[in-house]
């Protein structure tokens, strides 16, 4: 058992930047969040559910240790997680999602399911530059104006933290794949997750050579950096008044 992990110098105390806690509109179910995966997925066709995990996978591990059929049930199971090419951002082969749990990730990898993993390759590649932000700034909803406020927070830290002019996007890119798969581009694969070395925890060891036709997994490996924020832009104006999508 690992101690919880954190990093609300990138993401605020609260994981919404500078941006005070607020209680959701509404919940999915009651009890333990794996409870709620579990009872979702089970009562509703075979694969018409897809599950985003956006940060570690511990829930969607802990609701497949609960029920053994859960994996075969799934829709696509796409994450934020891992790292390839573009090395980690916890440590220098890990990305934090996988590392904060990485037997949890293990267990999701393992399970059978299909997973379409964005990792740091494809996300970096989604910048909030200075005009995309512009862009978010203007429009008059109260979504868009959290969003660019996020996005402020994150411009900012990047700057004094890690150097970089803007902010790459990670969590947005699954939920657009999901929305818009062409603005992805993604290859079969075998993902495995390093769970016992302290200097390599959490590292994901992406295989490409396997048979398209059997992989259960796909590791993103580009994007389309301005179409995901040109659908950004689009679902925000769409809660805006009086403007069209």
């Amino acid at each position: 058992k690992r101690p919880p992990a954190g990093v609300g110098e990138f993401h605020g105390p609260e994981g919404l930047g500078d941006l005070d806690p607020f209680e959701p509109a509404g919940i999915v179910g009651d009890g333990p969040a794996a409870n709620a995966i579990v009872d979702l997925v089970m009562r509703r066709p075979e694969g018409s559910v897809a599950v985003a995990v956006i940060g570690p996978m511990t829930n969607l591990a802990l609701a497949m240790r609960r029920e053994r059929r859960l994996a075969e049930r799934l829709g696509p199971v796409v994450v934020m997680g891992g790292a390839r090419a573009e090395g980690g951002n916890i440590t220098p082969s890990a990305e934090f999602n996988v590392w904060a749990d990485p037997d949890a990730a293990a267990v999701v990898f393992g399970s059978g399911c299909p997973v379409v993993a964005f990792g740091l390759d494809a996300t970096h590649q989604v910048r909030a530059t200075e005009d995309r932000i512009v862009a978010i700034e203007a429009i008059d909803s109260a979504a868009a104006r959290a969003t660019a406020a996020m996005l402020r927070f994150s411009q900012r830290v990047e700057r004094e933290v890690v150097g970089w002019d803007s902010a790459p996007l990670h969590d947005p890119c699954p939920i657009a794949w999901l929305i818009r798969p062409a603005l992805f581009e993604t290859k079969a694969c075998r993902i495995e997750v390093e769970t016992a070395s302290d200097l390599t925890r959490g590292h994901t060891a992406v295989e490409f050579r396997v048979d398209p036709a059997t992989a259960r997994h796909r590791w993103a490996v580009a994007a389309d950096a301005q179409g995901v924020f040109d659908l950004i832009v689009e679902k925000l104006k769409d809660q805006a008044p009086g403007i069209g999508a």
